[in-house]
């Protein structure tokens, strides 16, 4: 039986690719994203012509269970989860204060902070029963930094980051390493930076910045998460930002 990776936000940027990496390293990628279910099939088809395992499922979230559901299905039917991403987005876009309203400001919460509770709710004490784990939590700039029109997003990652961290004091002595992996840039990634800039500029910015490596590229990514999920537990890295080159650190910002 192979270890799970088990990916929560498997659309077709960083989440599918870094499933489809830990899949060609021998582990059986659980693929969850809350829609388009012709994608994640062909993702998973994908994952299968390359000789590596893989399940998807279609998951919201934010519903009542559905992470702690899924979590007991894949440890009795496919295997122990070894790792978890947690690859969930909780950008609701830029709204000045006024027209943030109170359910829109409470989504993102939902979704950044919330469901990473429920998920290490559920998945910590059996990982702390196996001896250890990885919970790779991907986040964003405005866990450190809060711009207008940011309310919702900066609440949510900020509260993302100070949960990894007291996950970490708490379950690190007990074997499981739980990383924060800020994403301080623009991602070339279909599913998310693709849909808030519509296709055509979308295209525009990658024969642009993209060809000069100016975004960040998933296949690259995807090999810094693994490499964090095989760290010795002397050497754990809890917290690091990911840029291109060319691109100024969220801390030299005005």
């Amino acid at each position: 039986m192979k270890p799970v990776c088990f990916v929560m936000g498997a659309g077709a940027g960083i989440g599918g690719t870094v499933g489809r990496k830990f899949a060609r390293e021998g582990y059986h990628a659980v693929l969850c994203r809350r829609s388009d279910e012709a994608g994640l099939n062909a993702l998973v088809d994908i994952i299968k012509d390359e000789g590596g395992d893989a399940t998807g499922f279609l998951m919201n979230a934010v519903d009542e269970n559905a992470i702690e559901d899924r979590v007991a299905f894949v440890e009795k039917e496919i295997g122990p989860i070894e790792v978890v991403i947690y690859n969930l987005g909780a950008q609701i876009g830029d709204r000045v204060l006024a027209d943030t309203s109170m359910r829109a400001f409470e989504m993102g919460w939902r979704l950044a902070t919330f469901g990473l509770f429920r998920l290490a709710k559920t998945v910590c004490p059996l990982m702390e029963e196996r001896g250890g784990g990885k919970i790779l939590v991907t986040s964003a700039t405005a866990a450190v930094r809060g711009n207008a029109g940011q309310h919702s997003h900066a609440a949510a990652m900020g509260g993302r980051r100070m949960l990894c961290q007291t996950l970490n004091a708490e379950f690190a002595p007990k074997g499981i390493h739980v990383a924060h992996i800020l994403v301080d840039g623009a991602v070339d990634a279909p599913d998310t930076l693709g849909k808030m800039l519509g296709p055509e500029l979308f295209k525009k910015l990658r024969e642009t910045k993209g060809a000069e490596d100016g975004l960040l590229q998933p296949e690259k990514m995807a090999e810094t998460y693994f490499h964090i999920a095989s760290q010795h537990r002397s050497v754990w890295t809890h917290e690091l930002d990911l840029r291109s080159y060319s691109d100024v650190a969220w801390w030299n910002h005005v």
